[in-house]
């Protein structure tokens, strides 16, 4: 069956990043068919798979962030200095399971490591669907390399999760999604099936239950508590 709407976008870099993606997302009435494709990631933290998050934010000006985003002049635009212009998590882009706002943090879903595809079908909620049809959707992959930074942001801990590097949580693609006829070409990324979801950029942008992450005997111990909204 033929997709009412397609809406893609070609991933851009932020903050030193060197990585690219794709990303089409398919709606056919109230459900959602999603492409992710990156490459050029960090590929690991703290000497295990590093664990990449990706969402559909929207809301406010639909557009990436700027280098004068960075208002505290670190080098870096954090999650919250980019969130005046991408907004709050909408849809959480995780390879199965909860897509909702909710899940952003849940690193258990997490893309790993330099390169991974995500591809499903979905339920859209309304706040996305709005989003895209307005658009002010974009679709936002977090997750740096700590020795491309400043020293002072390398050593700089989250502005979200603060028992986390800076470098972690702060965004490294993002783009707008447009609406088109065609889809994207399937180019782009070595695609090494990886587990992916978020953290956000309100709680990694936008509070809820918060997922911390500690190395234990080289795995990714999740611990949760509740952040302040």
């Amino acid at each position: 069956m033929a997709a009412d709407q397609s809406y893609q976008t070609t991933l851009g870099q932020l903050n030193g990043s060197s990585a690219s993606g794709t990303v089409t997302v398919d709606v056919t009435g109230n459900q959602a068919h999603v492409v992710l494709k990156v490459s050029g990631l960090p590929a690991t933290f703290m000497d295990a798979p590093y664990p990449h998050v990706q969402h559909i934010h929207g809301g406010k000006q639909g557009i990436c962030p700027a280098p004068s985003a960075d208002t505290n002049g670190d080098g870096v635009v954090s999650t919250t200095e980019g969130d005046p212009a991408y907004g709050p998590i909408l849809t959480t882009l995780s390879t199965s399971g909860d897509t909702s706002p909710a899940a952003g943090t849940d690193l258990k879903l997490a893309g790993q490591g330099a390169s991974y595809t995500v591809d499903r079908t979905f339920e859209l909620n309304a706040e996305t669907k709005a989003s895209l049809e307005a658009g002010t959707a974009l679709v936002v992959v977090h997750g740096l390399d700590p020795a491309t930074l400043s020293p002072a942001a390398a050593e700089a801990k989250s502005d979200i999760v603060p028992s986390l590097p800076l470098a972690a949580t702060s965004p490294a693609l993002c783009g707008t999604l447009t609406a088109g006829q065609m889809k994207m070409p399937a180019g782009g990324a070595d695609t090494g099936v990886a587990q992916e979801s978020g953290t956000d950029t309100g709680a990694l942008a936008l509070g809820g239950g918060l997922a911390l992450v500690a190395l234990a005997g080289g795995a990714y111990v999740i611990h949760r508590h509740n952040a302040a909204a």
